[in-house]
């Protein structure tokens, strides 16, 4: 094979694989997840995976009812709980959660079910699509019957 004819594959390559990185990271821009998918994702999984603990639910971040921007504010939930001696304070934002919105709107200062990863306990939920820790006393009874 002469010289000419090595260095035409050889571009022709080095273009082929150009072409290739270009497609696939266009491709991996199209398939990015927003990132409120990934938070109900990531809630899902735990549900799925996690195991059920008590947690104390601290405080209440409400939105602030001034301006127009508050329906893009979340409402957020500050709980804590205790795995393997540890205390962890963490916070959901349940802005999306209507059922556990409600629900978490009286539930100052009062005791919760959470579920969290057994490989990571920072990962944790107090509600998702579907399930939702703060049920309350007459919650459970009307889903029973």
């Amino acid at each position: 094979m002469n010289p000419r004819n090595q260095i035409l594959i050889a571009m022709a390559i080095a273009g082929a694989g150009a072409a290739a990185a270009w497609g696939w990271s266009h491709l991996a821009r199209w398939r990015q997840k927003d990132p409120n998918e990934v938070e109900r994702l990531r809630r899902l999984d735990v549900n799925r995976r996690g195991r059920i603990t008590t947690a104390e639910i601290v405080d209440l971040l409400e939105p602030e009812l001034a301006g127009a921007a508050t329906a893009s504010r979340p409402f957020m939930v500050i709980y804590k709980y205790q795995v393997a001696g540890v205390t962890y304070e963490v916070s959901q934002d349940v802005s999306a959660l209507p059922a556990a919105l409600s629900a978490s709107r009286s539930l100052a200062l009062q005791t919760a079910s959470i579920k969290y990863d057994p490989k990571a306990p920072t990962n944790s939920i107090i509600a998702c699509e579907a399930w939702n820790g703060m049920d309350t006393p007459s919650d459970r009874s009307h889903n029973e019957k």
